[in-house]
C-alpha cells in the first residue's frame, strides 16, 4: 500500500522528535494491596531489598519483603492517597540519607528533609542507610576517652571513643539527661554529636533542640528525628540514618558520637512492620531478627585504625526498662551486643541522687584503657568502693551501734562519695574540676567535713583553685595526668581552701 504524503511527514516528524532519546527499562508493578503504612505489589520482579520504591502520587516506599509472588513494601509517608491498582516503579536507588558538615547545626528526617524551618541541605553528598560493620582487621583497640563532663561516669564508667556503651533504666530516671550532658560536654572539641530520636513527642524533641541551642551544643551537633506522630517505617529508618551521618565523620577520620534514643521504641516500630508484613511473631511477638536489628547498628560504632583513617564512631544507645527489669527480652539483647551499661535506678532517683547510677550493675569494659590517667589517680577503686558501700548501707540501716570502727569509717566515707557523686543537670565538668575534688574524697581530705557541707565546699574549691591556683588546673587540663608536684601542690591547695574560703 502506497503511503500517502502526510503519513510520510508524520513519520518523519515523529522519527525528529525520537531523535537521540535512549530507551530506558522501568522495573515497575502493580498496588495488590494498601493498608497501616504497608503495601503489597505485585511485579518488581528486579527490585532490591532496601531500594526505594516510587508510587504513582510521588510518595516513596521502601522493599522489606522479597517474595515470590509478590513485594512487602513500606510507605515512607501518607499512605493515605495509594490505592489498590496504582503502578509503583522502582528507582534503582537503595535507601540513602544526605550526609556532610552541612548538615551540622540542623534537624532533619530519616530521609534528610529538614525539620528546622532552616532551608535545604547544602550537600550533595549521600550515603546508603544500611551498610555492612566495618572489619574486625580494620580496627583498633579504643584508647581515647569521651569526656563525658559526669563525675559519676568518667570516674565508675569510662567511656571510649568507638564504645557502644547503654545507658539504660525506667522512665524518667534521667537516661536522656546523661546523652545531653556528654553532647553538651563536647562544646569547644573534636568530637561531632548526632541526635536520634525516636518515637518521642514532637514537643519533647523541640525541647531537646532548645535545650542542646542555649547550651551552643547545636554547634556540633546533627538532630535526626523521626516523632511518635510520624509513621513505623520513618521510626524503624532512624537509627540507621543516624549512623550513616556519623560514619561519614568516622571515614574522614574523625570523631563522631551517635545518641539513639530509644531503641526499645525502635524495636516496638519494627515490631508493628513485622507483623504487618505476616512475618512469623516469636518471643513477646517480636520477629526472629530483632537481634540482628539492634547488632547490625550498633556494630558500625568503631575506632578505626591508623590505615583506614583513625576516626571513630561512638555509640550511646539508650534502652527503656519496665519496673528495673533489665533482664527482659530487648534489653538482654542490647546488653550483651554493648561493651557496657550504665543502670539508672528509680529508687535512687527518687531518694535525690542524681545522676541515679548504680555503681554496682554499671561496668564499662573498654572504658579502663581510655580512662586519662589523672582520673584513674584521682578516682582509684571508687566504683567498687562505691557498690561495697551501698550494700553495706542496706545491711547497717537495722543499727549502727554494733558496727565496728573500720565498718563506720567505710560507711562515713560511702556517703560522702555519694554525696561528691549526685551533679545538677546541664552542668558538664572539665577534667580538672572532676579530678580535684575526686582526689579530695579518695585522699580522705573530706572525711571531716559534714556530709550537707560537701556541696558548697566543692564549689568553693573549683572557685579558689581557677583563682589562686590556675597552674594545676591547667597542668591536669592539658597533660590528662598529675605529677608527683602536681599531686603535692593540689593536696596544698585543698587543704588551705578548706581553711581559709568560708563554705
Amino acid at each position: 500500500m502506497a503511503l500517502k504524503g502526510k503519513d510520510i511527514t508524520a513519520i518523519i516528524k515523529q522519527q525528529i522528535e525520537q531523535f537521540g532519546t535512549t530507551v530506558t527499562a522501568v522495573d515497575v508493578g502493580t498496588v495488590i494491596e494498601v493498608g497501616d503504612g504497608i503495601t503489597r505489589i505485585h511485579g518488581l520482579s528486579g527490585v532490591k531489598y532496601s531500594e526505594l520504591i516510587e508510587f504513582a502520587n510521588g510518595a516513596l516506599g521502601m522493599a522489606l519483603n522479597l517474595e515470590e509472588e509478590s513485594v512487602g513494601a513500606i510507605v515512607l509517608g501518607d499512605f493515605s492517597q495509594i490505592k489498590e491498582g496504582d503502578e509503583v516503579r522502582g528507582t534503582g536507588r537503595i535507601a540513602e540519607v544526605p550526609v556532610g558538615h552541612a548538615l551540622i547545626g540542623r534537624v532533619i528526617d530519616p530521609l534528610g528533609v529538614p525539620l528546622d524551618g532552616k532551608g535545604p541541605l547544602k550537600t550533595t553528598k549521600v550515603r546508603p542507610i544500611e551498610r555492612l560493620a566495618p572489619s574486625v582487621a580494620w580496627r583498633q583497640s579504643v584508647n581515647t576517652p569521651v569526656h563525658t563532663g559526669i563525675k559519676a561516669v568518667d570516674s565508675m564508667i569510662p567511656i571510649g571513643r568507638g564504645q557502644r556503651e547503654l545507658i539504660i533504666g525506667d522512665r524518667s530516671t534521667g537516661k536522656t539527661a546523661i546523652a545531653l550532658d556528654t553532647i553538651i560536654s563536647q562544646k569547644g572539641g573534636n568530637l561531632t554529636c548526632i541526635y536520634v530520636a525516636v518515637g518521642q513527642k514532637a514537643s519533647k524533641v523541640a525541647n531537646t533542640v532548645a535545650t542542646l541551642e542555649k547550651y551552643g551544643a547545636m554547634e556540633h551537633t546533627v538532630v535526626v528525628a523521626a516523632n511518635a506522630s510520624d509513621p513505623a517505617s520513618l521510626q524503624y529508618l532512624a537509627p540507621y540514618a543516624g549512623c550513616a551521618i556519623g560514619e561519614e565523620f568516622m571515614e574522614e577520620g574523625k570523631d563522631a558520637l551517635a545518641v539513639y534514643d530509644d531503641l526499645s521504641k525502635h524495636a516496638w516500630a519494627y515490631r508493628q512492620i513485622s507483623l504487618l508484613l505476616r512475618r512469623p511473631a516469636g518471643r513477646e511477638a517480636y520477629p526472629g531478627d530483632v537481634f540482628y536489628l539492634h547488632s547490625r547498628l550498633l556494630e558500625r560504632a568503631a575506632k578505626m585504625d591508623a590505615a583506614h583513617g583513625g576516626g571513630s564512631l561512638t555509640a550511646l544507645p539508650i534502652i527503656e526498662t519496665q519496673a528495673n527489669d533489665i533482664s527482659a527480652y530487648i534489653p538482654t539483647n542490647v546488653i550483651s551486643i554493648t561493651d557496657g551499661q550504665i543502670y539508672l535506678e528509680t529508687d535512687l532517683f527518687n531518694a535525690g541522687i542524681r545522676p541515679a547510677i548504680n555503681a554496682g550493675l554499671s561496668v564499662s569494659r573498654v572504658g579502663g584503657s581510655a580512662q586519662t590517667k589523672a582520673m584513674k589517680q584521682a578516682s582509684g577503686a571508687l566504683r567498687t568502693f562505691l557498690a561495697q558501700y551501698r550494700e553495706l548501707a542496706a545491711f547497717a540501716q537495722f543499727g549502727t551501734g554494733d558496727l565496728d570502727k573500720s565498718t563506720k569509717a567505710q560507711l562515713e566515707r560511702g556517703q560522702r562519695a555519694q554525696e561528691i557523686l549526685k551533679q545538677g543537670q546541664y552542668v558538664p565538668m572539665t577534667l580538672a574540676r572532676e579530678v580535684a575534688i575526686l582526689f579530695a574524697l579518695s585522699s580522705g581530705l573530706l572525711d571531716d567535713v559534714a556530709v550537707e557541707k560537701l556541696g558548697s565546699l566543692e564549689a568553693a574549691l573549683h572557685s579558689y583553685l581557677e583563682t589562686n591556683h590556675p597552674d594545676i588546673v591547667k597542668s591536669i587540663n592539658e597533660q590528662k595526668a598529675m605529677g608527683p608536684e602536681v599531686l603535692e601542690a593540689l593536696k596544698k591547695a585543698i587543704g588551705e581552701c578548706k581553711t581559709s574560703v568560708p563554705y
